[in-house]
């Protein structure tokens, strides 16, 4: 029996259009997939359970709500400067540890698949360049990514790697202790590091900087949503790895698949707001999914 979801109403969980695996029938499932994917040029959603396995954690799984810690949000880093002096500081502490993370066979598999002309693109919602690491080549980073930073009043970018290097120079004599790391590359400290804190401003401008992703409560630029319509109109279904979808961002292409009538299958584990749009669902983790995947297709 399929387990509930809060995304999934009574008629949809019982409805037969719905194919449903986990733990118990893995391999029946892999198999199902392997065979949906044949023929089909798809167009892949992923989310932070494709780098969970890189040591990057997600923002819902069991740990991770147990964590006090709330995401910074877009108006309070604009407006308080307390707050952004915060995100700094952590940030400051996140950035190595998170920078240095490898790609695992999940980002290493889908490069794979795309190089075999099976993928009309890749859509994230994570900030790690992973994907890129990995060696995928067309990505639409709907959330932008942490490697770099913009100056909020004259737009100029520059690299984190160059702001890290000014910021460690204002900082020579500051540490603080890491109490834990989170999936934006946050981390969590004592609330008596903040203080002594020094920020940096912008090479141009003096203005403040932000780094180029998505905070909760800002919206996703119009031409990087648009960047992202185009692979799933391109492909003839949907692929979401690793995302439940919670946020808007990512779910609009489900439903907008759906909508176009083509094909959505997902892997997660874990209930999806999305799970009313498939036709094939896999709750099963990536790393016992992907690898017998990539057998079958070859």
């Amino acid at each position: 029996m399929m387990p509930h979801s809060p995304y999934l109403s009574e008629e949809t969980e019982g409805a037969s259009a719905l194919r449903f695996y986990n733990h118990e029938r893995a391999e029946e499932g892999i198999r199902e997939l392997a065979t949906w994917l044949q023929g089909r040029r798809i167009a892949v959603l992923t989310g932070a359970g494709c780098s969970t396995d890189s040591g990057i954690p997600d923002y819902r799984s069991e740990e991770s709500l147990k964590r006090k810690r709330n995401p910074i949000q877009y108006n309070q880093f604009l407006r308080d400067l307390s707050a952004r002096r915060r995100y700094w500081a952590r940030s400051f502490v996140g950035w190595p540890r998170f920078r240095d993370k490898e790609p695992n066979l999940t980002h290493q598999i889908l490069a794979r698949i795309e190089q075999q002309g099976r993928m009309t693109g890749l859509i994230t919602q994570n900030v790690d360049r992973l994907h890129h690491k990995a060696g995928s080549s067309r990505i639409v980073e709907l959330h932008g990514a942490l490697a770099d930073v913009r100056c909020l009043d004259c737009g100029l970018f520059e690299p984190r790697d160059d702001v890290q290097a000014r910021l460690a120079e204002c900082n020579a004599a500051w540490h603080a202790e890491v109490l834990s790391i989170a999936p934006d590359g946050d981390v969590d400290l004592p609330q008596e590091a903040y203080d002594s804190f020094e920020m940096v401003s912008c090479l141009r401008c003096h203005g403040p900087l932000k780094p180029h992703v998505v905070f909760f409560g800002e919206n996703v630029a119009q031409e990087v949503v648009q960047a992202a319509w185009e692979i799933v109109l391109q492909a003839d279904a949907l692929l979401v790895l690793g995302s439940s979808l919670t946020v808007y961002s990512g779910y609009r292409f489900v439903k907008g698949a759906a909508e176009q009538e083509k094909p959505v299958a997902i892997v997660n584990l874990g209930a999806t707001r999305g799970d009313p749009h498939a036709s094939l669902r896999l709750d099963l983790p990536l790393k016992t999914v992907m690898p017998h995947l990539e057998t079958l297709l070859s």
